[in-house]
C-alpha cells in the first residue's frame, strides 16, 4: 500500500463528501427536512451535537479508501465507479429503507436518501480511483 497516497486519497474523498453531503443535505433536502421538522431535534441541539458527524464522516472516509486501496486491481476509473454502486448498495440501500420503517419519514426522503447515497457513493469510488496509486 501506497501509505501517502492513501492519506492524501483520504483527506480528498473527505472534502468531496463533506461538499456533496452539504449540497444534498443543505440545499436539495432542505424542504423536506423543513416539513419534517417535527422529527427531529431541534436546529440547536443537533448542531451541537454535529462534530460527532464530522468524526464519523472521517472514520467512514477511511474505512471506504482502506476497502478500496485492499482490493486495488489497478483498472483506473471503472474499478472506482463500480466500487462506489458496491458500497452504495452495501451502505445507503439498508440505511435509506430501514429509516424509513423505524422513523415516520416520508417514502419520498428514504428514496432520495438512497439515490443520493449512491450519487455520493459513486463519485467517492471515482476519486479513490483517481487519486490512489500503489506504491511503485
Amino acid at each position: 500500500m501506497n501509505t501517502k497516497r492513501f492519506w492524501i486519497t483520504c483527506a480528498a474523498v473527505y472534502v468531496v463528501h463533506q461538499t456533496l453531503s452539504f449540497l444534498i443535505h443543505q440545499v436539495w433536502l432542505m424542504p423536506t427536512y423543513e416539513a419534517l421538522a417535527h422529527v427531529w431535534r431541534p436546529e440547536q441541539d443537533m448542531m451541537s451535537k454535529m462534530w460527532m458527524m464530522w468524526v464519523t464522516s472521517a472514520v467512514w472516509v477511511v474505512l471506504f479508501c482502506y476497502i478500496f486501496v485492499r482490493g486495488y486491481e489497478n483498472k483506473g476509473l471503472m474499478e472506482g465507479l463500480r466500487y462506489g454502486v458496491i458500497i452504495g448498495l452495501f451502505y445507503f440501500l439498508p440505511m435509506a429503507y430501514e429509516s424509513y420503517v423505524i422513523y415516520p419519514i416520508t417514502y419520498t426522503l428514504a428514496l432520495q436518501w438512497f439515490i443520493a447515497g449512491m450519487v455520493i457513493s459513486v463519485l467517492l469510488g471515482a476519486v479513490t480511483a483517481l487519486i490512489y496509486k500503489p506504491a511503485a
